[in-house]
C-alpha cells in the first residue's frame, strides 16, 4: 500500500504543526499549507521526512485547486485526509468591530473552510476511506462574549460538518471536526473591536481553561480513524457540552460575567 498522506492548512504553527509532527510519526507523507512561508519552513524542519509546503490563503480558491494538483502529483493521487485548521481569531466588542476585521475573519475561518470542503471533495473522493476534518471551536458550543464573529464562524464549521457527513456519506468519505477547547497559541494575544482585551483575557475571564496543542493533534488522530462526528478536546470543552445540553442557564450566566470583567 502507497504511504497515507495529509494535507494540512495552517499547518505553520499551533494545531496545524503539532498534527503534522504526530502524523508524520505514523509514518504519513506530508502537505502543508499556511500564509506564512517562514512557519511552514519552521514545521517542515521538525519533521523527519519533511514536508511538501504550499504558501496559500484558504481564501484563494485558485491557490487551493494549484496546491491539491501539487501535493497530489507527489503522493500518487492519494488524499487521504485533508484538515481544514487554517484560522485566525478576534476578540471584543461586535458594536466596535470594524466590518474589515469581520469580513476578514468569516473569510478565513467560514469562507476559507467551504473552499476546501468543495474543492477538496474530488481529491478524497479518489482515495478510499478518505477523511476531512475541521476545526471547529468550544466556541462553537455557546456562543462566547466578546467573540462573537469568532464564535459564528466556528458555528459554521460544525454546521459544514454535520451536512457533509450525511451528504458524503455515499462518496466513502468520513467528516469530522475537532471541537478544541480555548487553545494555548498565540492566536489568543489577538485583540480587535476597539478593545484592549485580547482573546486570551476574555477566555481567561469567563473561567474557561486553555489546552496546549499536543492534546488537540491526539484528537485529530483519533479523528480520523473514529466513528464521532465531533470530538471534543479538552476540560473546557467538554464541560460546555455538557452544560449546554443540560444546564444552558449556567452557561449564559457564565458569558454576562465574563463582559463584566
Amino acid at each position: 500500500m502507497s504511504q497515507q498522506s495529509i494535507f494540512i492548512t495552517g499547518g505553520g504553527s499551533g494545531i496545524g504543526r503539532a498534527t503534522a509532527l504526530l502524523f508524520a510519526r505514523k509514518g504519513w507523507r506530508i502537505g502543508l499549507a499556511d500564509v506564512s512561508a517562514a512557519g511552514l519552513a519552521e514545521t517542515a524542519a521538525l519533521l523527519p521526512e519533511g514536508a511538501s509546503t504550499y504558501v496559500m490563503d484558504v481564501r484563494d480558491r485558485d491557490a487551493w485547486v494549484a496546491s491539491l494538483d501539487a501535493f497530489t502529483a507527489v503522493t500518487g493521487g492519494r488524499l487521504d485526509v485533508l484538515f481544514n485548521n487554517a484560522g485566525i481569531g478576534s476578540g471584543g466588542p461586535l458594536a466596535t468591530t470594524d466590518f474589515a476585521e469581520i469580513d476578514r475573519v468569516v473569510g478565513v475561518n467560514l469562507v476559507g473552510v467551504l473552499n476546501g470542503a468543495k474543492i477538496g471533495h474530488g481529491y478524497l473522493k479518489r482515495t478510499p476511506g478518505s477523511c476531512l476534518l475541521n476545526t471547529a471551536s468550544a466556541s462553537a458550543i455557546y456562543g462566547s462574549s466578546g467573540l462573537a464573529p469568532y464564535s459564528a464562524t466556528k458555528f459554521g464549521v460544525r454546521a459544514i460538518t454535520e451536512a457533509l457527513d450525511g451528504e458524503w456519506a455515499g462518496d466513502g468519505i468520513k467528516v469530522r471536526a475537532i471541537v478544541p477547547s480555548f487553545i494555548d497559541t498565540p492566536l489568543l494575544n489577538t485583540t480587535a473591536g476597539g478593545s484592549n482585551r485580547s482573546i486570551r483575557e476574555t477566555v481567561t475571564g469567563a473561567g474557561l481553561e486553555l489546552t496546549g496543542v499536543e492534546a488537540v493533534a491526539d484528537a485529530a488522530w483519533a479523528a480520523v480513524h473514529g466513528n464521532a462526528v465531533h470530538t471534543y478536546v479538552g476540560k473546557t470543552a467538554h464541560r460546555m457540552a455538557f452544560a449546554a445540553r443540560w444546564m444552558p442557564g449556567s452557561l449564559r450566566k457564565r458569558m454576562r460575567r465574563s463582559v463584566k470583567r
